[in-house]
């Protein structure tokens, strides 16, 4: 039976003379020089040149399919691709989206041709598998990307065998790939589509909780205001669901409890030139509190369906569909489905 004496020799932090203040961070260092600044947003930048997301955090974008949640994150990460930029920036696409029409988003949005072209200025990836997304990961420690968007969570849990409605798996996604990312330097932007039940999409993005609490920069909820169609444009509103340190919210109105940041604008120009714009909330400016599922557009929804049964050979899967009518993953998706049941009637 061991002594109190032979504990106290086996346990060297049961005394104060042997413990090893190393492993602790240095207050009174800190307090005898500046105190660092609250972290602020420098990504996403508004008309009134205040930013939406933070760098070196994981930053979420939340909304309904087809809302402009990708049109906000690529309009985002051009701000680093642009002429004259020395930013790197990585897109992981889950959504298989593709890489031709994301590449087309981006040029369409103002990135510079040789910087997507230059493989140290950008990086796109459709990770195949889990062990794929971890060996990306491990490599953006090196290359030090300062944006990174995920499009999109929905996918990137399953990815790992996951359920989005466990705590427990979505806190091991995120410690191995998005924190990871963050750490490396990166505004991290992650895409997640809201829940179907009324009541929670009241409080944010389907799943558990835990994404909430993991959001180390901004949360932003999308919300269409004029849909995003081809051509025309589109506009949506973005409001703060979370912003755990206030740089964004101290300049939103008050008064609600999602302030409305600001509205997102994308415009039309001759070439397929695209021009976006995230106009600053005035205010007394507030998004509408109705938080209801968007229908989608039964017209649009036939149309679709109808495109889908025109080619030939007929479409396999939503990849297929992605890459062949260069649609986002949850239009393709929907139409897919939809295709396949009119062939069962």
């Amino acid at each position: 039976m061991s002594t109190s004496s032979e504990v106290i020799e086996l346990n060297p932090y049961t005394s104060e003379e042997t413990l090893d203040y190393s492993n602790y961070t240095d207050i009174a260092a800190l307090l005898s020089g500046d105190l660092p600044p609250a972290p602020t947003p420098v990504y996403g930048i508004r008309d009134d040149g205040r930013g939406l997301f933070y760098a070196d955090q994981v930053n979420l974008v939340f909304g309904d399919p087809e809302g402009g949640k990708t049109w906000v994150a690529l309009a985002t990460a051009t701000e680093d691709l642009r002429p004259g930029m020395n930013g790197r920036v990585l897109v992981m696409d889950l959504d298989h989206n593709g890489a031709g029409p994301t590449v087309t988003r981006l040029l369409a949005l103002g990135a510079d041709r040789e910087a997507l072209a230059d493989p140290t200025r950008f990086l796109y990836v459709e990770p195949e598998d889990r062990l794929h997304a971890l060996t990306v990961v491990a490599d953006m420690q090196s290359w030090k990307p300062t944006v990174v968007v995920v499009d999109s969570l929905g996918e990137l849990i399953p990815l790992f065998g996951s359920s989005s409605n466990s705590a427990d798996d979505f806190t091991t996604v995120h410690s191995k790939i998005l924190k990871p990312l963050a750490k490396a330097g990166a505004c991290v932007l992650v895409i997640d589509h809201l829940s179907k039940g009324s009541d929670s999409r009241t409080f944010g993005p389907g799943g558990t909780s835990a994404k909430r609490r993991a959001v180390g920069g901004v949360s932003l909820r999308v919300r269409v205001k004029d849909a995003f169609t081809p051509g025309k444009g589109g506009s949506a509103y973005l409001s703060v669901n979370k912003d755990r340190h206030g740089g964004l919210r101290e300049h939103c109105p008050t008064g609600d409890r999602e302030p409305l940041a600001g509205t997102f604008e994308l415009r039309p120009f001759e070439d397929g030139v695209l021009e976006a714009i995230i106009r600053a909330a005035r205010d007394g400016e507030s998004a509408p509190t109705d938080f209801g599922i968007n229908g989608a557009d039964p017209q649009r929804l036939a149309d679709d369906v109808s495109a889908l049964d025109a080619l030939d050979p007929p479409p396999s899967s939503q990849r297929d569909v992605c890459a062949r009518m260069s649609w986002g993953g949850n239009r393709a998706a929907e139409a897919l489905r939809a295709w396949r049941d009119s062939k069962r009637e």
